[in-house]
């Protein structure tokens, strides 16, 4: 008799992505209708997508998750585990904007993913400390339980009245960048190479300064500052060298996985949308924003849509039964260069079928890796 995990493959963490991507582009509609004058609904509207797309990612994860030994096992992959710190940061930004509307409900909220972030990112951040791994196994979504959550966390407490517990999650958010950001460039420059599927967590690397702008933004109520010229210019220095990879990306095969590309891209034109429009540029500063807007939506409408393409084709793997998009392709581990065999679990080591751009897990691995 087949087991429950084969007829219901388990989704990877990385899957709130789309959740966390929409809702990043929902915040850029946003800040383009009070800055650019375009219509509020557009923006209303993709929040109420990432709304749905979140709940419904939760919803799926739980049911096929194995209970807490199967969540228990996601939260500890090397890979893997750090993009549940995805499932608070989407309910933080949800709970800033539902605060202009709700503001009870947008508090609750807030304070809640608060706390889940904060719980969250204070045990990833013990089990770097005494669970030592391999450096194939980091990569730039190992910003987001501490970074992203800490930045976004204060976002959405500035949302609600609460400025001063803002600067200080905005504190912890900047000092976590510069100590895990060190790390992660020493990694990427001396080696071993990522592997196709993580590529695009490349582009997670340059969100900080942008979702930080984000963050300052909404704690100062726009008011610009040094800490806005700072983080403007780190923001463009940080995103100039993606026009370099732009043929890395696009030989690199499609996969879920790019979904992590879309947030970065994201904040980048909502705090470009606030800098262009606020600082005296005039008709110059109106049609960049707009440039940057549709630049970004074009990037998050392109995955979506391949996503999609993705789903029909039947081409993102599952756990625990056979791929049959494809035929009798040879499974081959990870290369020990990318991820290291002594680093990853048995039951969570991840496998590739040959010249196949998108992974498939083993039998006991997340389904849908990239």
């Amino acid at each position: 008799m087949a087991s429950n995990s084969s007829t219901r493959p388990k989704l990877a963490l990385n899957t709130f992505g789309i959740a966390f991507g929409t809702a990043g582009i929902a915040g850029t509609w946003t800040a383009a209708g009070a800055e650019l004058h375009a219509p509020q609904v557009v923006g209303e509207v993709l929040w109420i997508v990432a709304a749905v797309v979140w709940v419904t990612t939760i919803v799926r994860y739980a049911v096929r998750a194995g209970g807490l030994p199967g969540v228990r096992d996601d939260l500890r992959h090397p890979v893997f585990g750090p993009f549940a710190a995805l499932v608070p940061a989407v309910g933080s930004l949800l709970s800033a904007h539902l605060a202009g509307w709700l503001p009870v409900v947008g508090a609750v909220g807030a304070w809640t993913t608060a706390a889940l972030s904060t719980a969250f990112g204070a045990w990833f951040v013990a089990s770097l400390l005494t669970s030592p791994r391999e450096p194939g196994t980091l990569h730039g979504g190992y910003l987001l339980p501490t970074v992203a959550a800490s930045l976004l966390t204060a976002q959405s407490l500035a949302a609600i009245g609460q400025q001063t517990l803002a600067v200080g999650f905005f504190a912890t958010g900047i000092l976590f960048w510069l100590l895990i950001g060190a790390v992660l460039f020493a990694r990427l420059a001396t080696g071993p190479a990522l592997p196709p599927p993580l590529f695009p967590t490349l582009a997670i690397l340059s969100a900080p300064p942008a979702v930080a702008g984000n963050a300052w933004w909404t704690i100062t109520g726009g008011t610009w500052s040094t800490v806005d010229t700072v983080l403007v210019s780190t923001m463009v220095a940080f995103l100039l060298p993606h026009v370099f990879l732009v043929r890395r990306y696009l030989r690199t095969g499609f996969a879920i996985g790019f979904w992590a590309m879309t947030f970065t891209a994201a904040a980048s034109a909502t705090y470009g949308v606030r800098v262009l429009t606020t600082t005296g540029l005039g008709v110059v500063g109106t049609v960049a924003a707009w440039v940057v807007v549709a630049a970004a939506t074009l990037l998050v409408g392109t995955i979506a849509v391949r996503s999609v393409g993705l789903l029909r084709a039947g081409r993102v793997p599952h756990a625990g039964r056979p791929d049959r998009s494809r035929s009798g392709p040879r499974r081959r581990e990870w290369p020990a260069q990318a991820v290291p065999e002594r680093a990853v679990p048995s039951p969570h080591r991840v496998a590739f079928p040959r010249n196949d751009p998108v992974p498939r897990a083993s039998a006991h691995a997340p389904a849908e890796v990239f």
